[in-house]
């Protein structure tokens, strides 16, 4: 028993150690936005000398930076709705039906999903471009939604096959509509798929930078190009970036933090 006891707390204390040290880079990040620049370039420290909340002052008060935070959950927030809206069809028709060529069909989507965003840079440039919608959040939203769809789509298809058929075969019995049944009882009984799913496609929107810079200019500009784009005459304001780096992490913080447990459903269903 002694032996077994000290095998748990040695197993304990090294995930503490190994939780400690992926901290590591946020605690520096956090450090890093209470000091002054003077600070930060001047030497090394653990912790600020004389804190201050002036990074953060500075994203607060300056449009070009808080207005990049409103465009991205802007768009980040149309993608999400979007996503979803056009994936649970999808995923139903996938778990319930047999097609011609329905497997061919679902491993084009995977594909989609796995391309780099570069290789659809372009012709997503110079489409919207000439029908207008450059520098607009349905831009980046629809962009986006070539990537957050395939990965939408199979995340959801698991959690629907997990599905008894027999309960959509009684819903029709007892006289329910298909759209009635669907969203009274068939997204109930998936809600952790919709949660994973959602999580995923905001998190996909939220972090992507290259899409999101190139097709955007002012009107739209998200945060993420806004915090590459910190340089001036001074150099580079390392307080300012930290401070906006950690108004970053926050929403996917938040996100992970509300839905922890469907992800984790996920995880048991191997579709995560």
């Amino acid at each position: 028993m002694s032996a077994e006891r000290g095998s748990s707390r040695a197993r304990r204390a090294a995930l503490l150690a190994y939780m400690l040290f992926l901290m590591v880079p946020v605690y520096w990040l956090v450090a890093m936005s209470l000091k002054t620049n003077e600070e930060i370039l001047g030497g090394f420290s653990l912790m600020p000398s004389e804190p201050t909340l002036d990074n953060y002052l500075v994203i607060f008060t300056d449009s070009s930076w808080y207005m990049g935070y409103v465009n991205s959950l802007i768009y980040v927030f149309m993608n999400t709705a979007m996503s979803l809206l056009v994936a649970l069809p999808a995923a139903y028709a996938f778990s319930r039906f047999n097609f011609m060529g329905d497997k061919h069909l679902f491993f084009w989507l995977l594909t989609n999903r796995m391309a780099p965003p570069a290789v659809f840079l372009l012709p997503f440039f110079q489409l919207y471009s000439s029908v207008e919608l450059f520098d607009t959040h349905l831009a980046v939203a629809l962009s986006h939604m070539l990537f957050n769809v395939p990965l939408a789509v199979w995340i959801l298809e698991g959690f629907m096959s997990g599905v008894p058929r027999e309960i959509d075969e009684t819903a029709y019995i007892d006289g329910y509509s298909f759209p009635r049944f669907f969203v009274r009882i068939f997204l109930p009984l998936i809600r952790s798929g919709v949660g994973v799913a959602a999580f995923f496609c905001f998190m996909f929107s939220w972090v992507e930078l290259l899409l999101a810079r190139t097709l955007t200019a002012v009107q739209a500009k998200p945060i993420v190009a806004t915090m590459t784009r910190t340089v001036s005459a001074a150099g580079m304001d390392w307080g300012v970036l930290a401070a906006a780096g950690v108004l970053t992490i926050i929403p996917g913080a938040l996100a992970i933090w509300f839905i922890r447990n469907h992800i984790a459903r996920g995880f048991a269903l191997g579709r995560v």
